[in-house]
């Protein structure tokens, strides 16, 4: 237990990311007696463990000016409030904050990253890479903590020196305790719920509609897929309704199911046969673990996070970057069932590794430690 009261700030763009991913470690800290806060932007959600919420006005965009207000507001709040520790998560979110932290000396808090993808990799075009490392690279002096949770993402960081100390983990953790291989039942009655026929080879992806998750894609490839492939596409975003109208400009309309927001998304999973993305970058993708948790196969671009989950696993199959072919061959090849089954089969062993239960223990580790660290040089420790 701290021998004071001990103070943490949790920082993302959004409260959802916050609720999504982090409550378990949420409530960590405030079960060893800390002081949690949490600010992003967005509406606060009702976070166990958070004693106060504060708005922020983050936007997508690095060059809103409403990015450099948030960054004003967060170094006035570092000083009255005193942090010991800032948790910072999403690029954007990370990069403003630690802007904030820059010039404060030694009274400064405990700087932890969590790198959930760097939004640049060798694809990336030069100008916007250049831009984007550059960020990091003038914040890496008062990052004290860098973790990352795949294999490029880490070669960067340790390349570029993006932090004091650098960590590689398995992410955040899933609560697999949802996602379990259907049962024939179970697949029945999901896809009669979301209106898919029984004898359909279904394709599902999760995720927000963006440029970056890059739906457009699977919509166009569609076309070019044999009349009983289905493509299934719960989610939400800024995105939705330009890929809704993609979809009906194409010849593939009725076999492309756009659900929305799915609360029970095991039920997609259910419904499915074959897991894709055609995400342009990513950090450990918990859509695909997930889906491979149920017992499905990945077809994704060949990019980080879709790498360290299907290389060398026998999960799924690779395809590069924006070539509409290669996908439609992938979902030719995992069309046969037996090569489906064992896929599968291995997808839903070697994602045991992410489990919330492995990885929750490596991160609560290195937050103690982080803060012991911190606090031995002002006279406290946190057990």
């Amino acid at each position: 237990m701290a021998e004071r009261t001990v103070k943490i700030l949790y920082i993302a763009s959004t409260f959802g990311h916050l609720a999504a991913f982090h409550r378990p470690y949420l409530r960590w800290f405030a079960a060893r007696g800390c002081e949690v806060h949490a600010a992003a932007a967005g509406e606060p959600d009702t976070l166990d463990g958070v004693s106060r919420m504060i708005a922020l006005p983050f936007e997508k965009s690095m060059a809103s000016p409403r990015n450099l207000a948030a960054a004003v507001r967060l170094r006035r709040l570092l000083r009255e409030e005193g942090y010991q520790m800032l948790s910072l998560h999403t690029a954007l979110a990370a990069f403003f904050a630690r802007l904030a932290v820059q010039g404060m000396g030694a009274k400064r808090p405990c700087v932890m990253n969590t790198v959930h993808g760097y939004l640049f990799d060798a694809h990336t075009p030069p100008a916007k890479r250049a831009l984007l490392l550059g960020a990091e690279k003038c914040t890496a002096r008062v990052t004290d903590y860098l973790l990352t949770m795949n294999r490029q993402d880490r070669e960067i960081a340790e390349t570029h020196r993006l932090g004091r100390r650098i960590y590689a983990t398995d992410g955040m953790g899933v609560d697999f305790s949802r996602f379990q291989p259907a049962t024939p039942a179970q697949r029945a009655a999901a896809r009669r719920s979301l209106g898919i026929p029984e004898d359909a080879l279904v394709l599902v992806y999760a995720a927000e509609f963006s440029g970056r998750k890059n739906q457009a894609m699977l919509i166009d490839a569609m076309t070019g897929l044999p009349e009983n492939v289905w493509l299934l596409l719960p989610g939400r975003g800024a995105l939705l309704e330009a890929c809704s109208a993609r979809a009906k400009a194409g010849r593939a309309a009725a076999r492309t199911v756009f659900p929305g927001f799915v609360p029970d998304m095991e039920r997609c999973y259910h419904a499915a046969d074959v897991c894709v993305s055609a995400s342009r970058s990513e950090g450990l993708p918990f859509n695909i673990m997930e889906a491979m948790h149920c017992g499905l196969p990945v077809a994704a671009i060949d990019v980080k996070g879709h790498e360290d989950l299907l290389r060398d696993t026998g999960a799924g199959l690779l395809f590069p970057h924006d070539d509409t072919a290669a996908l439609a061959r992938a979902v030719r090849a995992l069309a046969a069932a037996d090569r489906r089954r064992a896929m599968g089969a291995a997808a839903h062993r070697s994602v045991q590794r992410y489990a919330l239960e492995r990885v929750f223990p490596q991160l609560t580790g290195l937050y103690a430690q982080a803060l012991d660290g911190w606090l031995e040089q002002q006279g406290g420790n946190v057990s």
